[in-house]
């Protein structure tokens, strides 16, 4: 008689669910992107100190939004992460396996902060590394010595998904703090930093955008200097828009440009304005005392006594060139938004002796401290006011709706928008303004209670 051996599984050759970005066709002489949810292999931890994370939510950025859209394979921040890929770096959830680590445990929740440097990755520490700005790393353009699970490519998942791989060095225990306040973290990370940027002179400051980074460069803002006057530009249209009338939007995609000033104001913003920028520059004038400098031949004046500082989470041609107008002379200008090619007027950079920051990552600060230390810090004080920034949630499933959602911004009143795991319990935890929704379709968004008021004010108006 034949005894039959028993194969025991240990659940890593279980496939997962996970949307995954990829080349499509060639259309019209340009490469394609396509995403599609798909079941790809589980990652498993590729050397001692790598954990595989299960996802509890997973924040759409603005950075993931470019992807989709980007004909370029490797993205100019981070280690390289070539097609295909499952985008998401934004991630608060709950760690599934371990290989050889030193404190992390299976069943801890954590935060993810994707910065992997030389040691993570196998190389030998350049000289960023060593000075502990793994953001900077200079072998981020390399392939890891480990293998491809360490570079964040298919192999290693990513936020979008159901396990993403991480190393210990890049993971922040979340106990006491919620899931909906630890998907901000990276975006948080990235406002402190900006604000950094800024060498504190003066008191005046603007904040040019709308959305995650906006609202959480003004929360940075008025938590590490609660006496400054922050003024939030939302609306900053081209001059080719001036004179023209906004198009009226369906009542259900209205823009709730009160609520919108109000979280604003929550968060520590004095004033929040829309308009062109000649209407901007002519407020900024008027509040400040400033008198408009106008050379010829140039559509927009020049403040002779401006703001000390200007944010731009924007970085679009019409944005950097209003921040750099507003500015008084020797005032600093903080690029936070991801820029990209546009014709900038150095004339007036050196002649009014601007300084231009950019901003595009976080790591350590030049107090010492690593932000993501901040981060903690900030997102367990339960007075730092980001409750109201998730506003979406959505299933990998209905990553469509997600990700046009996300796109649309604040025409649907969206913030923050996150992917969610079906087993998270916040998904369990219906809130009773949505009790309209149907529990048994996975496609339905969860709204939260700062866009849920606004949802109920549209069906109101069409009934």
């Amino acid at each position: 008689m034949t005894t039959n051996t028993l194969t025991v599984l240990d659940g890593s050759d279980a496939p997962m669910r996970a949307l995954v970005l990829d080349s499509a066709a060639a259309r019209r002489g340009a490469a394609t992107r396509r995403l599609d949810l798909r079941d790809i292999a589980r990652p498993v931890p590729p050397a001692p100190g790598w954990v595989l994370v299960r996802p509890s939510l997973a924040g759409i950025s603005a950075r993931d939004l470019a992807l989709l859209d980007s004909d370029q394979t490797l993205p100019p921040v981070g280690a390289p992460r070539r097609l295909p890929m499952v985008p998401g770096g934004e991630v608060v959830g709950v760690i599934e396996a371990v290989n050889g680590t030193r404190w992390a445990q299976e069943g801890q929740r954590v935060l993810v902060e994707p910065n992997a440097g030389c040691l993570v990755r196998g190389f030998p520490s350049c000289s960023r590394c060593a000075a502990g700005e793994a953001e900077l790393c200079e072998n981020r353009d390399r392939r890891s010595l480990i293998g491809p699970a360490a570079d964040g490519g298919l192999a290693g998942g990513g936020g979008w998904s159901e396990g993403v791989l991480a190393h210990e060095e890049m993971l922040i225990p979340a106990d006491g703090i919620s899931d909906q306040r630890g998907v901000l973290g990276v975006s948080l990370a990235s406002a402190i930093h900006a604000v950094l940027r800024w060498g504190r002179r003066g008191e005046r400051v603007a904040v040019i955008g709308s959305g995650t980074t906006t609202s959480l460069v003004v929360a940075a803002l008025r938590r590490l200097h609660p006496d400054v006057d922050i003024t939030v530009m939302v609306d900053a249209r081209g001059p080719q828009r001036e004179g023209r009338r906004r198009r009226k939007l369906p009542a259900h995609l209205a823009v709730d440009e009160r609520s919108i000033a109000l979280a604003l104001e929550d968060l520590g913003a004095a004033r929040v304005w829309r308009g062109s920028p000649a209407q901007l520059i002519d407020r900024t004038a008027d509040l400040v005392g400033a008198r408009r400098r106008r050379s010829e031949g140039d559509a927009l004046p020049v403040l002779d006594r401006g703001l000390d500082a200007v944010f731009d989470c924007r970085g679009t041609a019409a944005s950097v060139t209003l921040g750099m107008r507003l500015l008084r002379s020797a005032g600093t200008m903080v690029v936070a938004g991801r820029a990209g090619r546009f014709e900038l007027d150095w004339a007036a950079v050196w002649s009014r002796e601007l300084v231009i920051a950019g901003s595009g990552g976080f790591g350590r600060e030049p107090a010492g401290w690593r932000t993501f230390a901040a981060v903690r810090e900030w997102l367990t004080d339960p007075a730092f006011p980001v409750d109201g920034l998730v506003t979406h949630r959505f299933p990998l499933d209905a990553f469509d709706i997600a990700l046009a959602t996300a796109a649309a911004g604040e025409a649907m009143g969206a913030v923050k928008v996150v992917f969610e795991d079906p087993l998270s319990p916040l998904r369990q935890r219906r809130l009773a303004v949505d009790n309209e929704v149907p529990m048994d379709d996975p496609t339905s968004p969860v709204l939260l209670a700062t866009t849920a008021a606004r949802a109920r004010r549209s069906d109101e108006v069409h009934s």
